[in-house]
């Protein structure tokens, strides 16, 4: 179909819970090929449905060459100790912190012909995973910093030069 814009923090679409998506419907095959398109590109781990403003409980994903999709993802597991990782996000743009994730990750949810399909990571996928989920929630993730970056992301965001573009 088509790369998509992204949508960028101020947008209220990303700040807001996704619904399910109707896997029968004709404009589901539709979103999967967007979000396909949206998430190739270099330096996308992941894209999820609202930030190409859909509000639609749908995600891409795009690690290590590993391209693909999820449908009504849930987060089902995640183990191990807490890391500190690099983390940013294509809807706050130019701005990247320390963001406490765990390490696996274990996501469930659908294909488009209703197969049920589960997604186990490590590293970046576990992250991604963990990012694209919360985004499905409406949780960008600045959010979840540690206060003092949190303290940081907020100022660097009011201070860019994009803030404010998404209502404009």
């Amino acid at each position: 179909m088509a790369e998509r814009p992204i949508r960028l923090f101020g947008d209220p679409i990303l700040t807001s819970p996704t619904d399910p998506v109707d896997l029968s419907s004709l404009r589901t095959s539709e979103l999967v090929a967007d979000l396909l398109d949206t998430v190739k590109l270099p330096g996308r781990a992941g894209v999820a449905a609202n930030q190409i403003g859909v509000g639609l409980r749908a995600f891409s994903y795009n690690i290590d060459g590993t391209i693909g999709y999820l449908l009504n993802p849930r987060l089902l597991k995640v183990w191990g100790e807490p890391e500190e990782m690099s983390e940013g996000c294509l809807s706050v743009p130019g701005l990247t912190y320390p963001r406490l994730r765990y390490p696996h990750a274990l996501a469930e949810g659908f294909t488009m012909e209703g197969e049920r399909i589960e997604i186990e990571g490590e590293g970046l996928m576990a992250q991604a995973l963990q990012h694209e989920l919360d985004h499905l929630e409406g949780i960008l993730y600045f959010q979840g910093l540690e206060p003092e970056h949190k303290k940081d992301a907020l100022k660097a965001i009011r201070e860019s030069e994009w803030f404010g573009a998404a209502s404009s």
